[in-house]
């Protein structure tokens, strides 16, 4: 339990890659039936009630209103560039250049937010720390760059756009820029559970108001009416704003964010089976080479 304790922000975050990873199966599953708009929204809708549940049955409330200003403001913030902007720039890339490439440029992530971390919040990483990032990367690129080969005629490839391309590339850049201050907001005695529900809070606003301007509330209704699509988006939305974000925000108030960020680089190697299960992708060897040399990169990550 001792070497749990002392690891407990590695852990939290190589579970937030593999939740996101299930996430964005489902997200990218749904947003073919009914547009990734709507699948961003109503996501938010589906998970806000259960993170109420949650933190009315463990502290009684259920909004903390207990947090200061400075809380709200910096994970409302926070919220609005890991739930809005990122978010939606990210499904918008998973429907154009397929969950896998999206999730690789998404991987871009970990050394931008090590570099914003450093300027804003004086986080220094050792030069193991920088090794291990690089050689995670690095695996996580081989993996997904890997051409694979499609088997039968009923799979569908995705193929890189440069559209869906800048999408990812932005959206890895909105999602650094949440990470850092998020946890400048942690900073404050908060729970994870209350922390992602501020973040979501704000989330959900934007889209609200951009659905507003757009008059695309008609939309969201008839989307909702999709009983498959929409058993997808609850599943997804367990898995990922509720369960997934709370660890984030566990992982990232134990070690700095540019590492918590390289483990959620993980996740394009783990969707690896289920993109073969899915999408019928053969497994190759760079596939599997990567994969050893990204996870080569977290064991020096886990070294104090």
């Amino acid at each position: 339990m001792e070497t749990v304790s002392v690891y407990i922000g590695e852990i939290a975050a190589i579970a937030t890659a593999f939740l996101w990873m299930l996430s964005s199966l489902c997200w990218t599953a749904a947003g073919e039936r009914i547009g990734s708009l709507a699948v961003n929204v109503i996501r938010l809708i589906v998970a806000l009630p259960m993170l109420m549940a949650y933190l009315w049955v463990t502290e009684g409330a259920l909004v903390p209103f207990s947090a200061s200003a400075n809380t709200w403001l910096y994970l409302s913030i926070s919220g609005v560039m890991g739930f809005f902007v990122c978010d939606l720039l990210l499904f918008r890339s998973f429907l154009l250049i397929g969950p896998r490439l999206g999730m690789l440029i998404l991987s871009l992530a970990p050394p931008m937010t090590a570099l914003i971390g450093r300027f804003l919040l004086h986080e220094h990483l050792t030069r193991l720390n920088w090794l291990g990032m690089a050689m995670t990367m690095a695996g996580v690129a081989w993996v997904v760059l890997e051409s694979p080969a499609v088997q039968g005629e009923s799979s569908r490839r995705y193929v890189f756009t440069m559209r869906g391309g800048l999408m990812a590339l932005l959206a890895a850049a909105s999602q650094a820029i949440a990470m850092v201050i998020a946890k400048m907001g942690l900073k404050e005695e908060i729970s994870a559970v209350g922390a992602t529900e501020i973040r979501l809070l704000a989330g959900l606003a934007s889209f609200l108001v951009l659905l507003s301007v757009m008059g695309r509330y008609p939309m969201l209704v008839k989307a909702a009416g999709d009983r498959r699509a929409l058993g997808t988006i609850v599943l997804g939305a367990i898995v990922g704003p509720v369960v997934g974000v709370a660890m984030l925000m566990v992982a990232i108030s134990h070690i700095p964010t540019g590492l918590a960020q390289t483990f959620l680089a993980l996740s394009p190697v783990m969707i690896i089976p289920f993109m073969r299960l899915i999408y019928k992708e053969r497994i190759g060897f760079h596939a599997v080479a990567g994969s050893l040399l990204a996870f080569a990169g977290v064991a020096l990550l886990f070294l104090k």
